[in-house]
């Protein structure tokens, strides 16, 4: 996941290949607490790993559930036949709506000393009309800030089931879905009737609940979208073990990625046409767009098919999140879509209707919105602007928005917090990329060159960090090499050079922060070793091997960007880098900082010969035939001397946004 303060998305072209989509959070979400109210224990494969469901199994512990997590597997003992804890509690419920609403009308229901806090925006996202509801039926509830809005104070409930219980269906479907599962924990008596008051919006997300409450033993009665009534004496029932449907939601981006960028199409693993998710009807609007789509059992295809996209006006009320995805398609279509009917984004994690209007305004779209509708029109070629995308910690309007890279104007785009997508994708950006392409000079690259125990690998690595962009520590790949070699049996003499150079070209290493890693192993500590100098000195001459390791360090440039730090990184390897760093420090300054790391490593070492070593190596660096150690011409020089390596990120974070303005 990407957790720098801002990511930047160069421009794309196109893509290709299969993704792999996370379980869908709604579910996810609907299917933990129904364990947690069954008797026994149940088995949930392919679950969702994100923020959302992170609140809901934290809140589980807090009740007293077993819960046992191995990666997507979760294993649950609910809390069916069992005590509910008597002694006062307080959940912390995020942002996570999912979360927060059924688990309310649980505890309401049941009864007990609970308290539920979230975010900021959580505390302005309204649950009034299902704390109506609760009410209405006898729980105790009180508003602990501002009324209509969390946070909650829930106690014992006074039941009172004789009539049925009305809840508003216009704001949240959320709201009739918290009720219908937590209901079935009164209804041991009597049937329990919900009549629904106004239009049902999201009616698909009300499918989900109905189908996962069969599922669990409980068959609601359904009158039209009016009326629901839980029968008598309805007891959850464990599955045993249950799979979560990858997220049709998620699913959103890639088939509009699949609609948006030339190429051989995108897979999706995970979700068919035949999901229970209401969401998987994004695909029909995208097909309307001209979207080729087909599917399979739990697979999705989509090709570029009609382009440009064609613009539409739709009624989203079956897919109100998925409809956000259609807003960024839309800047791609013949003329202006419209979309109906989504008073909902209103009140979500962000005001969405505002949020996808202003931002779309920043790429330069003409956007016109009402209380429950937006109209976008299409950018044409020569009307994109850079844009810096403020995501509102709202995960949607980060991925919808990293769609508006694939423009035909070929500028980048900017996603501001970028880890927002940890609510229900933590690897959205990382599962885009592996499948998006573009030439390599959109790929930007910043190199920092200078001689030994300058510090230039620390502050690569940590500028990297920051940008959230591969680091390539050149200077390593030598050192890597000869390491392979002879692990692979070989010699490090020019008889064996060829099948070095091979080695080498195809060397399966990679930097993180510091450490060097070898086929997934730690190998930092082998090759900084002083044999491991000399090793890599015995391939370095080798001309095979050197010709091998420059298609390697070329390999290195991939999305969304790299830092490459070395002595040739700015002049030979990437002459055309649009930053490049020539970093210095004085030969005391280094010798100092050489003698340090040393001492600290446990070595014996002279700070004279230290230095003495240090002048005359960077004498023949500089003098070398071959790639010397010189600035390139249009590289600015850093003189880290009397500088903090914190102090010299920032410099060189100052230099690198210079050069990238945003809108």
């Amino acid at each position: 996941m990407f957790s720098t303060a801002f990511l930047d998305i160069p421009a794309l072209q196109g893509a290709s290949g299969t993704v792999t989509l996370p379980g869908s959070k709604s579910i996810s979400n609907r299917v933990l607490l129904l364990s947690a109210l069954c008797q026994g224990t149940t088995v949930v494969h392919d679950l969702l790993d994100s923020d959302d469901t992170r609140v809901m199994l934290a809140a589980l512990r807090q009740l007293g559930c077993r819960v046992q997590v191995d990666g997507t597997t979760v294993t649950i003992t609910g809390l069916g036949g069992r005590t509910w804890p008597t002694e006062a509690i307080e959940f912390f419920m995020g942002n996570a709506g999912t979360a927060m609403r059924p688990l309310t009308a649980a505890l309401a229901v049941q009864g007990g000393d609970f308290t539920l806090k979230g975010v900021p925006r959580m505390h302005e996202r309204p649950i009034g009309d299902l704390v109506n509801a609760l009410r209405e039926l006898g729980c105790a509830i009180d508003y602990l800030g501002n009324e209509g809005y969390p946070p909650l104070r829930v106690g014992q409930p006074h039941l009172q089931l004789d009539k049925p219980i009305p809840v508003r269906g216009d704001v949240s479907s959320q709201f009739l879905t918290a009720l219908l599962m937590a209901l079935p924990l009164a209804s041991q008596d009597r049937a329990i009737t919900i009549e629904v008051v106004g239009e049902l919006i999201s009616k698909p997300y009300i499918e989900i609940t109905l189908n996962l409450l069969a599922r669990y033993g409980i068959t609601v009665e359904r009158q039209g979208w009016a009326r629901f009534v839980i029968p008598a004496g309805s007891r959850y029932q464990s599955p045993g073990s249950i799979h979560v449907e990858a997220d049709a939601s998620s699913a959103s981006y890639f088939i509009a990625l699949g609609a948006i960028a030339q190429g051989d199409g995108i897979r999706i693993q995970g979700v068919g046409a035949d999901s229970i998710q209401g969401d998987i009807r994004f695909m029909d609007a995208a097909a309307q767009m001209g979207a080729h789509i087909t599917s399979g059992p739990n697979w999705l295809e989509i090709q570029r098919g009609a382009w440009p996209l064609k613009g539409i006006t739709l009624d989203c009320n079956h897919i109100p999140d998925a409809a956000m995805t259609l807003a960024v398609m839309a800047l791609y279509a013949d003329g202006p879509t419209t979309l109906r009917n989504i008073a909902s984004w209103r009140v979500k994690e962000t005001d969405r209707i505002a949020a996808m209007a202003a931002e779309s305004r920043k790429l330069g779209a003409t956007v016109e919105e009402g209380p429950d509708w937006i109209t976008i029109h299409p950018l044409p070629s020569g009307k994109w602007q850079r844009a810096s995308i403020h995501t509102y910690d709202d995960h949607r309007v980060a991925m919808c928005f990293s769609l508006a890279a694939f423009n035909a104007d070929q500028v980048p785009v900017r996603i501001e917090d970028p880890k927002c997508v940890a609510k229900t994708f933590p690897d959205y950006f990382e599962t885009l990329f592996s499948v998006a392409r573009t030439t390599a000079p959109n790929i930007p690259v910043i190199c920092i060159d200078g001689p030994t125990a300058s510090g230039k690998g620390t502050l690569a690595s940590r500028v990297a960090a920051a940008l959230g962009y591969h680091y390539l520590d050149s200077g390593a790949l030598y050192r890597v090499t000869a390491h392979a070699a002879l692990q692979a049996g070989l010699t490090l003499e020019a008889a064996d050079e060829a099948e070095i150079a091979e080695l080498a070209r195809r060397l399966p290493v990679r930097f993180e922060g510091e450490q060097v890693l070898l086929n997934n192993v730690d190998v930092t500590d082998a090759i900084r070793s002083e044999q491991g100098g000399m090793n890599a000195s015995k391939v370095s001459v080798l001309p095979a091997v050197r010709e091998a390791l420059v298609d390697l360090q070329h390999s290195f440039q991939r999305l969304p960007g790299l830092l490459a730090d070395g002595r040739d990184m700015g002049t030979v390897i990437f002459p055309d880098a649009p930053l490049k760093v020539f970093l210095t420090a004085s030969a005391a300054q280094r010798a100092e900082r050489r003698h340090k790391q040393l001492i600290l490593k446990g070595f014996s070492a002279n700070i004279d010969s230290l230095r003495a070593d240090l002048e005359a190596r960077d004498a023949r660096d500089m003098s070398r035939s071959v790639a010397p150690l010189l600035p390139a011409q249009d590289a600015l020089q850093l003189d880290n001397s009397s500088l903090t390596i914190e102090a010299s990120v920032e410099q060189v974070m100052v230099w690198w946004q210079s050069r990238q303005v945003f809108g």
